[in-house]
């Protein structure tokens, strides 16, 4: 399966491994601030993006949440779309280098069989848990910090994590990416679900 060509042809406009894509389902609804922190922080960035998120609470368009004066700012760099948008192939793509995710399972699966790196900005319940998991146990991930009282997260702290992974200088991000480049190696290595579902038959022999 092959991107539309609408989405090749403005993912074929950047280098590769430069352009942070955000996605956060088809459930996460933001509110109107949080959602506009989030897109003034990949605008800090300086980076290109493509953020695609339903429209947050209160309003009836995207485009109608986005702060004063972003779309002529980002014109060209910075793309914001509250439609579907085919997560995985575009996560596929040789132009993707940072993945902005709320840390729903499907979307770290599919991230971590490709080469971008993970930023996690979870919501609700198991998404907690992945974040910590991956960005803690794992250590394949950078979680955008929030506020210990509001438990909100600022434009500088989006961009702080994003920077933490892309500047080609930071340390953390060289250890991140080698964790994630073993774990992409593990996961698809030839054999491994059918390895697991034989041991799952020996174990069950023994039992007898």
């Amino acid at each position: 399966m092959e991107l539309e060509e609408r989405w090749e042809k403005l993912l074929s406009n950047f280098d590769a491994k430069t352009l942070i894509f955000c996605a956060f389902g088809s459930e996460c609804v933001l509110k109107k601030d949080q959602f506009q922190e989030l897109v003034l922080g990949l605008e800090l960035t300086g980076l290109p993006f493509l953020v695609a998120l339903k429209p947050p609470m209160g309003a009836q368009t995207i485009e109608s949440a986005l702060p004063e004066g972003f779309q002529e700012r980002v014109n060209g760099i910075g793309f914001v779309y509250g439609g579907w948008i085919p997560q995985q192939l575009i996560l596929r793509h040789i132009s993707v280098g940072c993945f902005v995710t709320h840390c729903g399972s499907g979307s770290l699966a599919e991230a971590m069989v490709n080469d971008c790196q993970l930023v996690l900005v979870p919501h609700v319940g198991d998404q907690i848990i992945n974040a910590r998991l991956i960005a803690g146990d794992l250590r394949i991930g950078v979680e955008v910090e929030k506020g210990e009282e509001d438990g909100l997260f600022t434009k500088d702290d989006v961009n702080k994590a994003v920077k933490a992974l892309m500047d080609d200088d930071s340390e953390l991000g060289k250890e991140i990416r080698a964790h994630h480049a073993k774990w992409k190696e593990f996961l698809l290595a030839p054999g491994l679900e059918n390895s697991y579902m034989n041991d799952f038959v020996i174990k069950l022999n023994t039992l007898v």
